[in-house]
């Protein structure tokens, strides 16, 4: 039942507040006396007692231990149940793929890396190959997972359940992969852009936090951007926002035709510190520090990628997010700010990314963690 379906100021309207509003003290706060809630809630001690056993009535939570008080004996703490509905947030990627449990209070989870080769691939066999892994790491059964979440390297437009741009996601059809899962697992799938999860870690957990505006540009083995206005994720109609790797460019520092993927990519970063081809991107971007040339000339470029992003967007921040902005820190973002234009952008930041190597697991998380809440909820509103 939904809230629309109770009457307002009705004594069942009145519970249902109530227990929303201690679910959401305890989601907030962690384990809570009845005391301890009665305070925070502005409610009586029996009516803070009433809501407690409604919400254990109700599967959603469960007594985890006793609390000592200076007088009287010792109280009962109540905490959600972090059993009853979980997630799994997966991040694809070319070779293998991350998956993490996640359940309603965000518990940290061991991450799994599943490795891709070999696979007969498809979204819903990828998908089941990353639940399984991110349980057995959990140790916890397959059939609490009620929803996904998976950032792609792809754009996602997701009204129509449509992926463009899979160059990294074989077996994966351009329309129906959201539904395939679905149909298959029997579980709710949300397909997100990786870059677009990326930019919400930064705003959540990042460098963006207090940001008005801010554009990340994610460079790792491919280049996107993601767009924050005022803490709205800018997808585009569909979804192709931010997808400037395909960009047509000159190299600043040689002139030869390119593009940015060229410019700034995996291979890129690789040929700039001299290695040889085929060195694996991971062990390229460690180096990336202990050659300043290298770094220089990856910062024009960097420079030179963004005008575009800054001409149209004019943002109030920049993040270097991805395997290469992380690796580059604050040194290098502040190479990258020292070459765009003062006169057009007198007064743009550019800092590197404090969300991280598995911003895309945060940002898939931190969806997930607000889905199962809202599923806890209706648990509530359905009674």
């Amino acid at each position: 039942m939904s809230q629309t379906q109770i009457d307002p100021g009705t004594s069942t309207w009145l519970r249902v507040q109530n227990d929303r509003t201690a679910l959401h003290l305890l989601l907030t706060h962690g384990p809570l006396t009845r005391a301890q809630l009665g305070e925070l809630s502005g409610m009586s001690k029996p009516t803070a007692g009433q809501m407690l056993t409604r919400l254990e009535s109700a599967e959603l939570i469960a007594p985890v231990g006793e609390v000592s008080g200076s007088r009287g004996p010792t109280a009962v703490s109540y905490g959600v149940r972090t059993d009853r509905i979980t997630g799994v947030a997966v991040s694809m990627h070319g070779e293998f793929l991350e998956a993490v449990l996640v359940d309603a209070i965000g518990t940290e989870h061991p991450i799994s890396r599943v490795p891709l080769a070999g696979r007969e691939r498809s979204p819903e066999n990828d998908v089941r190959a990353a639940i399984d892994a991110a349980c057995a790491a959990a140790g916890v059964p397959t059939d609490a997972v009620a929803a996904v979440a998976i950032g792609v390297q792809a754009a996602v437009w997701r009204e129509r359940d449509r992926l463009s741009l899979t160059d990294t996601l074989p077996g994966w059809p351009a329309i129906g992969s959201r539904e395939r899962i679905e149909a298959a697992l029997e579980i709710d799938a949300t397909l997100e852009n990786d870059v677009n999860l990326a930019t919400m870690a930064e705003r959540a957990e990042g460098t963006a936090r207090d940001a008005s505006s801010f554009a990340l540009l994610w460079l790792g083995e491919g280049l996107g951007v993601g767009v924050d206005l005022g803490g709205l994720l800018h997808r585009g109609a569909a979804g192709s926002a931010g997808e400037i790797g395909y960009l047509a460019a000159a190299a600043p520092d040689t002139g030869e035709p390119s593009d940015t993927t060229d410019l700034l990519g995996g291979p890129a970063v690789t040929r700039l510190l001299g290695l040889p081809e085929g060195t694996a991107y991971a062990d390229s971007v460690a180096l990336l520090a202990q050659n300043p040339e290298a770094r220089d000339t990856l910062a024009d470029r960097v420079a030179f990628a963004l005008d575009p992003v800054l001409a149209v967007l004019d943002p109030a921040l920049v993040v270097l997010g991805g395997p290469t902005g992380v690796a580059g820190g604050d040194a290098f973002a502040a190479r990258v700010a020292s070459r765009i234009r003062s006169d057009a952008h007198p007064e743009i930041t550019v800092r590197a990314s404090l969300a991280g190597p598995l911003a895309v697991l945060l940002g898939a998380r931190q969806l997930l963690v607000d889905q199962i809440r809202q599923r806890l909820e209706a648990r509530i509103l359905s009674r």
